[in-house]
């Protein structure tokens, strides 16, 4: 890439809307720590809003440099629901008064952005997935949802939708000139420690693994019941948090088999690496979002995917997926994935060239870079460099 800069400065960007880096919490996390080390790289000064929960104010905002990002802590007393709103609104005041761009992650909080635009500040959205369609809300949050989306959509002044679908459905609330569609990314996964498999007392090559958080339109059900059909001679590991009095979470433990796992939520990214790549398949059932982080995870880890047939699992995974749409259809991907050792090696490699091809972080980076640099005034020309071939087949060799 290369620019004429106005003065290096002026490149200033604050990160809202993520509980903090380092990364401990999902993907939002991630992609802050990913961007804000990018960025400082290139001789941009960072900020990113911490979300301190605390039982009682001490000290509302405090200050630190994280690997040469600023990073502000902002503590809250709040719990639920109503402590996202109350750091979002904190973050916003603060913001308000520091010089940069304001690169927003996710629209739930937009309530309070009218005021950023009023202060001057330059706002680019991620605006994540549809939540307000998601199944567990309930009226009144799905209201909340639907009316902060549209506030986010005319208050930024650029939006980024991180899967095609998700810019169609944002080209129904501004023109088509306002979006920027920049997926997801992920790091290609070589090689993986067998220890934190075998403490699970699994077999490398011979379980299938879901990644989700526990809800119906994850599909969960569907991919157990689909998996506990018949004797597998495999097993089935389910990754998330299961709560006792959810009756969903019930159903799913009652249609499991004996081979079955639920090892809880695993949050230690070396663990999860682990099982990413020493799996003969991952399941993902997700039915509502962009591009998924788990789903662009497993593509570069080289895992055969089975998932939901949807537009944006379809997109996401491309010709490389196999997708179902009910228990039956998926029973029989099962089938075939623990049987057909020629098709899950075609599949493995199709998985990997597709991460190359749509979801490598350099690409990603770059082009969030452009967008700020744009708004920032400055010329801009893009250079793309891509890896060679050989690099894009070396990404996974399994022993």
């Amino acid at each position: 890439m290369t620019t004429k800069p106005q003065t290096l400065s002026d490149r200033s960007l604050l990160i809202l809307g993520t509980r903090g880096i380092p990364a401990a919490h999902g993907g939002f996390e991630t992609f802050a720590e990913r961007l804000a080390l990018f960025l400082v790289g290139r001789g941009w000064k960072v900020t990113v809003y911490c979300q301190q929960d605390v039982a009682k104010l001490s000290q509302r905002f405090t200050r630190d440099e994280w690997r040469g990002v600023d990073r502000v802590h902002v503590q809250v007393t709040s719990s639920g629901p109503r402590s996202t709103l109350e750091f979002d609104a904190l973050c916003v005041l603060d913001a308000a008064r520091r010089p940069g761009i304001c690169l927003v992650l996710g629209y739930n909080g937009a309530a309070f952005l009218p005021y950023l635009r009023l202060r001057g500040r330059k706002i680019i959205t991620n605006m994540d997935g549809i939540e307000w369609r998601r199944p567990k809300w309930g009226l009144a949050a799905r209201t909340w949802f639907w009316v902060n989306e549209w506030i986010a959509a005319w208050t930024s002044h650029r939006l980024v939708a991180d899967h095609p679908a998700i810019a169609n459905h944002l080209a129904t609330r501004r023109s088509r000139k306002a979006c920027v569609m920049i997926p997801y990314g992920a790091d290609p996964v070589r090689s993986a420690d067998v220890e934190p498999v075998l403490a699970l007392g699994l077999e490398p090559d011979r379980y299938l693994l879901s990644v989700a958080r526990i809800e119906p339109d994850n599909n969960i059900l569907t991919m157990v019941e689909a998996f506990s059909r018949s004797r597998r001679g495999a097993k089935l590991v389910v990754l998330g948090k299961f709560s006792d009095d959810n009756p969903y979470h019930k159903a799913i433990r009652a249609a499991a088999s004996e081979e079955v796992l639920f090892p809880g939520a695993i949050y230690i990214p070396q663990t999860v690496k682990a099982l990413r790549f020493h799996a003969r398949a991952y399941l993902h059932g997700h039915t509502v979002g962009g591009t998924n982080p788990s789903l662009v995870e497993s593509l570069w880890a080289g895992n055969v995917v089975i998932a939901h047939d949807n537009t944006f699992n379809r997109w996401t995974a491309g010709d490389a997926g196999f997708f179902f749409r009910n228990v039956a259809e998926c029973d029989q991907l099962i089938a075939k994935v623990l049987h057909d050792d020629a098709a899950v090696e075609r599949a493995r490699r199709a998985t990997r060239a597709r991460g190359f091809a749509r979801f490598a972080w350099a690409d990603i980076l770059e082009a969030y870079e452009t967008e700020f640099l744009m708004l920032n005034g400055e010329t801009v020309t893009v250079v793309q460099a891509r890896p060679s071939q050989h690099e894009v087949h070396a990404v996974r060799q399994r022993p």
